[in-house]
C-alpha cells in the first residue's frame, strides 16, 4: 500500500502575487450568465494541477497570459450579483450572478518547492491534502471576492514546474477550461499568431423562454429533499474521506463490456460509469445498511453543444446532468451490469433532445430548484477533454489531475495511454475503502492468498490512506 507524503512548504519571492491584466483594452460591460452557468451547484473553481518535467520561462507565461486574456477577457473580470438583485430581500445565494468585465486581471503567483517532478509523479495517483500548497489561497469574504482565474507556477528543484490553475466554473465548463488552457499554451509557444479557436462569449443562446416552460422534467433536480431522513451525501461528508484511485486500461474495459450479457454495445464511459455506480452503492450499503427499495441516482455530465448547435468556441457551461435512477435492490444483483449500463444509456439519451435541454434551462428559473445530490453519485468526465495534451513549449505534462478530491467522482485521462485508459478518482469514508476496492477490482481475499501486488490487472497500491 502506497504511503502519502507530506510535501515541503513552498517558498515565495518577496512579491509572489502579480495581477495580470489583458495586454490590450477589452470591452467593459456586464456579461450575462445562463441559468446553467449560475447554478449554485457550480459556484466553485475547477482546480487543475500539472506536473511538467521542464519549466517554462515565467516572463513568457505572464506575457502570454496577458495576451490570451484579451480574447478571454471575462476571465479578467469579477463576478457580482446582478444590479437588479441588489436591493431585493432574497438571500445572497438566491441572487443571479453576472460578470463585471472590468479588465482587472487574473492572479499569477510564483513559488519554489524543494522536490523533484519524478518524486511528485510517483505519488500523483491520489489527490493529497498537502498538494493544496500548489495553489495560492486568496483571502476573501465570499465566493464573489475570488478572481475567476488564479494561477500558481511552482518551480521544482529539478528544473521542472507545477502549474496549478483555478478557473471559476460559473464562467467555464470542462470543455471551456480546456479550450482556454490550450489557447494560453498556443500563445506561449507562438506569441505572434492568432488563436485557432476564437472564444464565443455570449450566453443568451441559452436564455430561458418567456414564459419559462417545463415540458420535460430533469430528475437530477428537486425542489425539496424527497426523503430528508436518508441523505447519503450528508452522511458521507460527515466522515473523514479517503481518496481512492482505479486505473482501467483497454483490457479491463473489454472485460467489463463482456459482462454485459446478453450482448450490449456500449461506450467506455457507459460501462465504467455503470460499474463504478454499482460498486459504490454495494460498498455504501455494507457500511450503512439502506432500505432495499430506496431510489438512488447517478448524475453525470453530458455535453450538448452539438444538440443545441452552440457556436464554435462557446466556453460557458454547455452540459447537463443526466440522471439514471434505480432501487438499491436492483443494483445489488451480482449479474446486472447489463441492466445498469442500460440505465446509463437511457439517461444519456435524454440529453440528445433540444426540448429537454430547454426545459431544464427554464426549470432553473425557479431558484428553489437544486441539484439532487442527497442519494446520488456524481461523475464528471475529464478524460475526453484533451487536458493532458496542453503543452507550453517544453513538452506535455507528466501528470494532470485535480488538486483535491471529494465525494464527486472524476474520470481522468491516463497520461501516455492514448485514448483507452481511464482513471477513476473518488473519495469515500475510510470504513468503506476496502469494500469499494473489492467491488471495483475483484476478490480481496484472492489477492491476500496470492500475496501479489497485482490483482486482476489492477495495482494493489492504488488505494491510499491519507
Amino acid at each position: 500500500m502506497s504511503k502519502s507524503i507530506e510535501l515541503p512548504n513552498c517558498t515565495y519571492p518577496r512579491e509572489p502575487v502579480t495581477n495580470i491584466p489583458p495586454s490590450a483594452p477589452t470591452p467593459k460591460h456586464y456579461l450575462y450568465l445562463s441559468n446553467l452557468d449560475d447554478q449554485k451547484f457550480l459556484r466553485f473553481s475547477i482546480k487543475y494541477v500539472y506536473i511538467f518535467k521542464k519549466s517554462v520561462n515565467l516572463n513568457n507565461l505572464k506575457s502570454s497570459l496577458s495576451r490570451v486574456l484579451v480574447d478571454y477577457y471575462p476571465l479578467a473580470g469579477r463576478l457580482r450579483r446582478c444590479s437588479s438583485n441588489l436591493d431585493d430581500d432574497d438571500g445572497d445565494d438566491e441572487k443571479k450572478l453576472e460578470v463585471d468585465c472590468n479588465g482587472k486581471g487574473g492572479l499569477f503567483v510564483e513559488a519554489f518547492m524543494d522536490i523533484t517532478a519524478d518524486e511528485l509523479v510517483e505519488h500523483s495517483k491520489f489527490p493529497n491534502k498537502s498538494w493544496r500548497k500548489f495553489l495560492y489561497k486568496v483571502e476573501s469574504q465570499s465566493f464573489l471576492d475570488v478572481p475567476p482565474l488564479v494561477v500558481q507556477v511552482t518551480i521544482l528543484s529539478c528544473g521542472g514546474m507545477i502549474l496549478c490553475t483555478a478557473i471559476n466554473h460559473a464562467l467555464c465548463d470542462g470543455i471551456g477550461t480546456s479550450q482556454f488552457l490550450h489557447a494560453w499554451a498556443h500563445l506561449t509557444t507562438s506569441p505572434k499568431t492568432n488563436l485557432t479557436i476564437s472564444p464565443f462569449h455570449s450566453r443568451h443562446v441559452l436564455h430561458p423562454r418567456q414564459p419559462a416552460t417545463v415540458n420535460l422534467h430533469n430528475h437530477a433536480y428537486t425542489r425539496s429533499q424527497p426523503n430528508p431522513q436518508i441523505n447519503l451525501h450528508k452522511s458521507i461528508q460527515s466522515q473523514p474521506l479517503i481518496p481512492t484511485s482505479f486505473t482501467f486500461n483497454s483490457t479491463h474495459i473489454l472485460s467489463l463490456k463482456k459482462q454485459c450479457t446478453p450482448s450490449l454495445k456500449c461506450t467506455t464511459f457507459e460501462v465504467i460509469a455503470a460499474h463504478t455506480w454499482r460498486s459504490w452503492i454495494r460498498s455504501l450499503n455494507l457500511m450503512l445498511p439502506l432500505p432495499s427499495t430506496l431510489n438512488v441516482k447517478l448524475l453525470f455530465s453530458v455535453n450538448f453543444r452539438s444538440v443545441m448547435n452552440l457556436p464554435k468556441g462557446y466556453y460557458g457551461n454547455g452540459f447537463l446532468l443526466a440522471c439514471a435512477e434505480s432501487k438499491i435492490e436492483d443494483l445489488l444483483d451480482n449479474n446486472n451490469l447489463h441492466y445498469v449500463v442500460k440505465l446509463v444509456q437511457q439517461a444519456k439519451s435524454t440529453v440528445n433532445d433540444e426540448e429537454y435541454i430547454r426545459s431544464t434551462v427554464d426549470l432553473l428559473e425557479d431558484k428553489t430548484v437544486k441539484t439532487d445530490v442527497s442519494t446520488s453519485l456524481v461523475i464528471s468526465q475529464w478524460s475526453k477533454l484533451g487536458l493532458e495534451d496542453v503543452d507550453f513549449g517544453e513538452g506535455k505534462a507528466l501528470h494532470m489531475g485535480p488538486l483535491t478530491s471529494d465525494v464527486y467522482c472524476l474520470f481522468l485521462p491516463v497520461v501516455g495511454d492514448g485514448v483507452d485508459g481511464v482513471r477513476v478518482v473518488v473519495s469515500v469514508p475510510e470504513s468503506m475503502v476496502e469494500s469499494f476496492e473489492y467491488q471495483m477490482t475483484g476478490s480481496w481475499e484472492k489477492k491476500r492468498e496470492n500475496g501479489d501486488k497485482v490483482k486482476n490487472g489492477f495495482h494493489a497500491n492504488e488505494i491510499l490512506f491519507l
